[in-house]
């Protein structure tokens, strides 16, 4: 049997270390490109919704923005300047669809209360709750024409409401045909359909809620109210800021549909939105530069009305 050469078996000096440094050296390049990676990946995956919201959202925003300093008619596309910003501050449709903004502002605190305390209810498993969940979301899956054709029926004013109201006593009551009442009926028949979705928001926080604290509530003999304002609504800023952000958009951007079909904007006027005065300069008058003009309008009372509500919330939050 051959004997190998002592050379073969003994190690040069210094070889183990080389190969270990060689092995570590190879691990750290391995580790600088999988943190490389991980860094990039959080904006490899954002990228394609970043680039949607520029593309069908932001751009589509700046170019109606532009297109609001051009003329309609003979002059469009000519740049005009403020024209069609002070054509707006003096059209009374216009002003009538800002102050009918600011009633739905003031309204806003009960679109979101009721769908609130019905999901309180549930959440406190009134008797029934799992029929109720389902009957409560039900408006919300119904189409808006669906909803004022129904709505248009039932406040006729030879319809079933007035009806009834006649067998108390109470005098027949033109909910759509009286400018001082009709706005307020189309709001309470947008609240009715959309309060489902608010309703969901609602229960999603209350999934986020410590159960301790309200066994400690019933521990202290706090009452229904007291429970609601000292632990419910502390424990839910964060939704109840959402639900008033979200519906308060929805208000101003989703009523369309029932304003068409329930009062046309009528009666006199009184129930236009910006939204559907957006429309009817769009649609009727073929002015679409005067539209964007609105529609940017609409855009910046959306905006500010929004942070106002966050900030607001967030003062109450902090003071609580």
């Amino acid at each position: 049997m051959p004997i190998e050469s002592p050379s073969r078996l003994v190690r040069p000096a210094g070889s183990g270390r080389a190969g270990a440094a060689t092995v570590t050296h190879r691990g750290r390049r391995r580790d600088a490109r999988r943190g490389r990676a991980e860094r990039i990946a959080p904006y490899v995956l954002v990228a394609p919704a970043v680039l949607i919201i520029v593309g069908l959202r932001l751009w589509p925003l700046v170019l109606g923005v532009n297109f609001s300093f051009t003329g309609d008619g003979e002059l469009n596309g000519t740049p005009v300047g403020l024209s069609n910003y002070l054509e707006l501050a003096g059209d009374p449709l216009f002003r009538t669809s800002l102050r009918n903004v600011g009633l739905l502002v003031l309204l806003l605190p009960v679109a979101v209360a009721i769908p609130g305390l019905l999901a309180t209810f549930i959440y406190l498993r009134v008797p029934g709750h799992r029929v109720y969940r389902s009957v409560y979301f039900f408006p919300a899956v119904l189409s808006p024409v669906i909803v004022g054709a129904i709505f248009n029926l039932l406040l006729g004013y030879d319809g079933p409401l007035n009806a009834l109201l006649g067998t108390v006593g109470v005098g027949p009551v033109d909910w759509l045909g009286d400018p001082g009442v009709a706005m307020f009926t189309v709001v309470g028949v947008h609240i009715w359909a959309t309060f489902g979705m608010a309703l969901v928001v609602f229960l999603a926080g209350f999934s986020t809620l410590d159960a301790s604290l309200l066994d400690a509530a019933r521990v202290d003999g706090a009452s229904l109210r007291r429970t609601i304002w000292h632990v419910i609504i502390p424990s839910l800023t964060r939704t109840i800021q959402f639900v008033f952000v979200t519906t308060m958009i929805g208000m101003l951007t989703s009523m369309f549909g029932l304003l068409f079909v329930m009062t046309n904007g009528g009666p006199e006027g009184s129930t236009y939105l910006p939204e559907f005065y957006i429309w009817h300069q769009q649609g009727q008058m073929n002015q679409p530069a005067l539209a964007s003009a609105a529609s940017t309008v609409l855009f910046v009372v959306m905006l500010v009305v929004g942070l106002l509500q966050i900030t607001l919330l967030r003062r109450s939050g902090r003071q609580d």
